[in-house]
């Protein structure tokens, strides 16, 4: 389980040419090598998944993202003739919404997949069956992608332990991310390699500023040549003065030496800006409002009902595609080879009122008062128990009504 480090990934596809598996890498493989060694950039720092999530932007949107998604309900239900619902308590269900694997909770299971989804393109997993039924989904490690035989068969290799392994198109779930149609979807570590590249780079300056105490490196001056001893022993003295920790402290100087400080504030060299800048760009890559993830644009602030409508905006344009992506592959992959025609899974959107009791008690409201849940239904929607006769009735109100109905008795 977990991320391989790129050294330990490749450590193993070399084995498997000292144990026969020349087929295993070849040179023209450049998924293969990218993967291992990351891509190079422009900035002159190579990205892979693991130094990208050490920018607290990559990690946020992956994170929050992943997070938000699979702590969603995911539920089956069974298609009735009459065109109503009602829950399918199989043995799938119990899978996908209780356990998993022997290992993972649900919401493991599916915050893993996320994210592997967000930031590789794809994620892969083992479909464990009984007969037809599905009895586990292990989460496959190591180097997974899909291959096609000469006849066009879709089949997947996954490169692990020194080992390869072919596996058919109904051993691996298998969720794409945002393509064009081929049989992998596109990472967006991979084609941002650029943007995390500048970030990296922009990370790595503000630090080595921060090591020297916010200061540039300064002119020291002397009317004299110096002899290759004497620079030495300057650079040994200066050496005492440069860090942090050490800001503020008073400097000695003799042999006529004079101290020039060149002075740059982040502000004046447009750091601050930049590392700005990077952060919204990283979060088009991952289709994620820089406000969810604790960002204001610069005159925004964190309250108001322009962020209320943002967020609208992300859980309709960002998550729930990813939403319908997941239940569609459920539905193809996991369902429909198990024979049941009229069951379908769904996550359950409302969840995400759960932390907005104003929201969460308006949306209630209007459903009952509009006769669409009964309350009954209400109540078990807030965990509490069903009260059953005219509560699990549907009703509406009747506020209006016809003027020459008025004064009349019911009936």
């Amino acid at each position: 389980m977990g991320i391989l480090s790129p050294i330990n990934r490749l450590a193993r596809r070399v084995a498997n040419l000292t144990e026969g598996g020349a087929k295993d890498l070849r040179l023209t493989e450049a998924s293969g090598w990218a993967e291992a060694f990351g891509r190079n950039t422009a900035s002159g720092k190579t990205v892979n998944l693991e130094n990208s999530l050490q920018l607290s932007a990559v990690w946020a949107c992956i994170n929050r993202t992943s997070q938000t998604v699979s702590s969603l309900p995911l539920k089956l239900y069974v298609k009735e003739k009459d065109g109503s619902r009602s829950p399918y308590d199989g043995r799938l269900s119990s899978i996908l919404s209780k356990t998993p694997n022997q290992d993972q909770t649900p919401l493991e299971f599916w915050e893993g997949n996320v994210g592997l989804l967000l930031s590789k393109g794809n994620a892969y997993s083992e479909i464990v069956r009984t007969g037809r039924e599905v009895s586990e989904l292990l989460p496959m490690e190591g180097i997974v992608r899909p291959v096609r035989t000469e006849g066009g068969v879709l089949q997947f290799e996954q490169h692990v332990s020194g080992k390869r392994r072919i596996l058919s198109r109904d051993q691996v779930f298998h969720l794409k991310g945002f393509g064009f149609g081929g049989d992998e979807g596109l990472s967006a570590i991979r084609y941002g390699a650029q943007t995390m590249g500048a970030s990296i780079a922009a990370e790595d300056s503000a630090a080595r500023l921060f090591a020297n105490g916010m200061q540039m490196s300064g002119i020291l001056q002397s009317d004299q040549i110096l002899k290759a001893e004497q620079r030495k022993q300057i650079s040994e003295m200066m050496a005492q003065y440069t860090g942090s920790d050490k800001a503020g402290k008073l400097m000695v100087l003799e042999a006529g030496l004079k101290y020039q400080s060149v002075t740059m504030n982040p502000e004046d060299a447009q750091m601050l800006e930049t590392r700005r800048f990077n952060v919204e760009d990283i979060c088009r890559w991952f289709g994620i409002p820089p406000i969810v993830i604790g960002h204001a644009a610069e005159g925004q602030t964190m309250w108001g009902t322009g962020v209320e409508q943002i967020l609208l905006s992300w859980l309709n344009l960002g998550l729930n595609p990813l939403l319908k992506r997941i239940e569609q592959r459920i539905n193809k992959q996991l369902i429909a080879p198990s024979g049941l025609t009229n069951v379908y899974a769904e996550f359950n959107r409302e969840g995400m009122l759960q932390m907005d009791s104003t929201a969460k008690a308006a949306f209630l409201s209007q459903m009952v008062n509009n006769g669409i849940y009964s309350r009954d239904e209400a109540r078990e929607t807030v965990n509490r128990q069903r009260r059953g006769g005219a509560a699990d009735e549907l009703m509406a109100q009747t506020a209006m009504a016809p003027l020459g109905s008025l004064g009349q008795p019911e009936g």
